[in-house]
C-alpha cells in the first residue's frame, strides 16, 4: 500500500508522549517515502478544531495513560474531533512505569469508531508525570531504538498491505474502569479535587503555568487561582521555571509514595501487531 502522508498527533502534559509518537512517525516517514506532519492536541485551542485525513495517510496518535486509561477529559475529543476516513493508524500510549492496563485497548477500540484501520498498537515507559523516581531519564536511547524498531517492522507490514490490515489482538478491555489510586496504607486516595497551590513568594506572574495548562484552568490574571477542572497532569509544576507551583493535597502525596514504594523496577515497552 501506497502511504502519502505520515501525520503524528497526541495530547502531551509533560512531553513525552509527543517525543515518542513524533519519533515513531518519522522513522515511519522515512521508510514509506512520504512527508511527516504533527499536530499539537494538547492545549484546548488545540483541540477545538475538528482533524480529517484520507485513506493514504498513516496517523500516530498518541496518549498517555491516566489511571490505565485514556484521560477521562481527553476522552470526548479523541472521539468527537478525528474522522478517519479509512486512514491507517498507530495507536501508542505511554505509561509512568507502573502498567498501561487497558489504554492500548481503549484508544484502538476509540480509533475504530472515529473510522482509523489500527495497524499496530504501542505502550511506551516514560517518566512518571507525578515524580522523577520513576521511568526517570525516559524514553532513554534504548527506547527510541525499539521505537524506531516498531516503526520499521510497521512500514514493512503496510508495504505489503493490499486490503484492510488483520485484526489486532491488543491486552485490556476498552470498557474497564480506571484504576484506583491508592495511598500508602493500602486504601483508594481520593484526590480528584486536588489542585496545585502557588508559592507567592517565588511566583514572578509570567502566567506560563496558564499558558500551558492543558484544560485552560488556570487564571491568567490570577495564576494562584484555578477555577476549572484539574487533571494532576503536572505541566504547570514542571514549567514553572520559578519553581512556585506545587501539590500538597494529603491523599495525592500518598499516593506519590505509595507508586515509588512499589513501582520503582523499571517496566518494558510493548508492540502488540
Amino acid at each position: 500500500m501506497k502511504i502519502e502522508k505520515v501525520w503524528w498527533l497526541c495530547y502531551s502534559a509533560a512531553g513525552a508522549t509527543a517525543l515518542t509518537v513524533r519519533t515513531i512517525a518519522e522513522e515511519l516517514a522515512a521508510r514509506l517515502g512520504a512527508p511527516a506532519e504533527g499536530i499539537p492536541f494538547t492545549l484546548p485551542a488545540q483541540r477545538e478544531m475538528c482533524r480529517s485525513f484520507r485513506s493514504t495517510d498513516l496517523v500516530v496518535v498518541g496518549t498517555p495513560v491516566y489511571a490505565g486509561k485514556v484521560p477521562n477529559k481527553l476522552l470526548p475529543d479523541f472521539q468527537t474531533k478525528l474522522a478517519g476516513n479509512g486512514a491507517l493508524a498507530v495507536p501508542v500510549v505511554t505509561f509512568g512505569n507502573r502498567s498501561f492496563d487497558n489504554g492500548p485497548a481503549e484508544l484502538r477500540a476509540v480509533l475504530e469508531k472515529d473510522g482509523f484501520r489500527p495497524v499496530a498498537v504501542g505502550a511506551f515507559v516514560a517518566r512518571h508525570a507525578f515524580t522523577d523516581e520513576l521511568a526517570t531519564g525516559r524514553p532513554d536511547a534504548n527506547d527510541r531504538a525499539e521505537m524506531c524498531a516498531f516503526a520499521r517492522e510497521i512500514a514493512r507490514r503496510v508495504t505489503a498491505l493490499s486490503g484492510d490490515p488483520a485484526p489486532l489482538r491488543v491486552p485490556g478491555d476498552p470498557g474497564a474502569p480506571y484504576y484506583t489510586p491508592l495511598g500508602t496504607d493500602g486504601q483508594p486516595a481520593k484526590f480528584l479535587k486536588a489542585k496545585p497551590k502557588t508559592d507567592l513568594s517565588a511566583c514572578t506572574a509570567c502566567g506560563l503555568c496558564a499558558r500551558v495548562c492543558p484544560m485552560g484552568s488556570i487564571d491568567p490574571a490570577d495564576v494562584a487561582q484555578v477555577t476549572g477542572v484539574c487533571i494532576k497532569c503536572q505541566a504547570c509544576v514542571r514549567s514553572c521555571p520559578a519553581g512556585a507551583k506545587y501539590f500538597d493535597d494529603p491523599a495525592f502525596l500518598s499516593h506519590v509514595e505509595m507508586l515509588k514504594a512499589l513501582f520503582r523496577a523499571p517496566k518494558k515497552n510493548a508492540v502488540f501487531f
